[in-house]
């Protein structure tokens, strides 16, 4: 590690634990207080890990050093309250199910739609059940996602305040799906929230999330968001990322699943926006039977870097999962796909596919794939690749045979590309809005119109 790294990784952490320091005392006062020594111990291991390097294994395509150098103020003493009207552009149009709003990681009551849940479920302020109901939470917040490996899992850890709670009842069916909204409003200095959610789905449910992260106007600002899925036996989850900040924002999100018997998850994320995007995704498959799928789509250009980690664990016998995730990279930005299966001794019978497929447009874009499997059980059926290309010229020559210009043409291939991802998506109105953000981003995407 260099002089330079090390002084600004010094600094950041430095930054961090002043901000502790300071809002702890708010945090007992606010009926925290029975969590501080969970938050006390992963601030103790940030401090030892550090933010991560190139020289870490699972870093090394990921520079932070622009991250790490930026003096974050936090969010959390931020008013929450915002102008309903900025975030109209973000509802789901079609979709009339609950919306909770957070702004700079706070609820934001005025701004949500609490609509009409079956009996005994729960969708809320995480704040709130932090106050009123230790009893719900203590079994599961913070018992899944490993804080003393991650560093920037410890650091949501430390500043766990707020974010959204959803408590799905045994054998009950939600069917809407809960719009979760995590706006930050950058200021005069960069600011930092680390917004926490934690989906419980008992036994026999069934209940689709949906976490979008936006910047309402422009600055630097970090999103350090951490997921947990608790996933039932017989249970059915989905779960959706989009993540649509601006191009100055830091965005590090980490979801972990935790799948019981015969349960069924399915994931997609779609990375949009942001300077520097880390998705982290680690689904456990520890009950038998289990099933998870992982779609993922990543679009770049600019300057921006993503990179999407996948860690799947199958810990139990007769699991099936299966990673699809595509990319498409333009100007001068880089992205990267790190897979890992990990088959663990007593998880015979495991059927694991994964696949990653990139496009590149400019000569300038750079991604980076590693899939890997790691498999210690010797009866199992897994498989992995990697693909990357540009725009196949005869299917252009092709469109354009057929009296399409050039430009539609290459718009309608790459939206074709991206759509494969999109048509996985079961819910019309999560899908209807992706389509549009992709067709946005994809040039000359206004050439669709007649197309799509």
């Amino acid at each position: 590690m260099t002089e330079t790294v090390t002084r600004d990784n010094r600094r950041a952490l430095d930054g961090f634990l002043d901000s502790f320091e300071r809002l702890e005392p708010t945090w007992a006062r606010n009926g925290h207080a029975w969590l501080q020594p969970v938050r006390r111990a992963a601030l103790g291991r940030l401090a030892d890990l550090g933010f991560p390097t190139v020289h870490d294994e699972d870093w090394r395509f990921t520079n932070l050093a622009p991250m790490v150098s930026t003096v974050f103020r936090s969010a959390a003493s931020d008013g929450a309250h915002v102008d309903t009207a900025s975030l109209a552009p973000f509802a789901l149009s079609g979709c009339d199910g609950t919306r909770l709003v957070f702004v700079n990681g706070r609820f934001a009551l005025e701004a949500s739609a609490l609509s009409v849940l079956p009996a005994g479920v729960r969708a809320g302020s995480l704040a709130q059940t932090l106050a009123g109901d230790r009893a719900a939470l203590e079994p599961h917040l913070a018992r899944h996602e490993d804080f003393q490996r991650e560093a920037f899992s410890a650091l949501n850890t430390a500043f766990l305040t707020d974010g959204a709670f959803v408590f799905v009842p045994r054998g009950t069916v939600v069917e809407k799906p809960i719009h979760i909204l995590y706006a930050t409003v950058p200021g005069g200095a960069a600011v930092a929230t680390h917004p926490r959610t934690l989906v419980v789905a008992d036994e026999g449910s069934q209940v689709s999330v949906v976490e979008e992260f936006v910047s309402l106007g422009d600055g630097a600002h970090l999103s350090n968001a951490v997921t947990e899925l608790v996933v039932g036996a017989g249970s059915v989850v989905g779960h959706y990322l989009i993540q649509r900040e601006n191009r100055e924002a830091f965005h590090v999100s980490t979801l972990r699943g935790q799948q019981g018997r015969g349960s069924s998850l399915t994931l997609h994320t779609v990375l949009l926006g942001g300077a520097l995007t880390r998705r982290n995704i680690h689904p456990v498959l520890a009950g038998e039977g289990g099933e998870c799928a992982i779609n993922g789509l990543f679009m770049a250009n600019g300057g921006q870097h993503m990179d999407s980690y996948m860690k799947v664990e199958h810990a139990s016998p007769r699991c099936e999962s299966r990673q699809v995730f595509k990319g498409i990279l333009d100007g001068q930005s880089h992205g990267v796909f790190h897979g890992r299966i990990i088959v663990h001794k007593d998880a015979q019978k495991t059927d694991a596919k994964q696949t990653n497929m990139n496009l590149l447009l400019s000569e300038d874009a750079q991604i980076d794939t590693k899939p890997q499997l790691e498999i210690y059980a010797d009866d199992v059926k897994c498989t992995h690749g990697a693909t990357v290309g540009q725009i196949d010229e005869e299917a252009i020559f092709y469109l354009r045979s057929r009296g399409i210009a050039d430009a539609s043409a290459r718009a309608l291939l790459l939206y074709a590309f991206a759509g494969d991802m999109l048509q996985r998506i079961q819910i019309e109105p999560v899908r209807r809005h992706l389509e549009g953000l992709v067709a946005r981003w994809v040039p000359q995407g206004s050439l669709l119109e007649g197309y799509r």
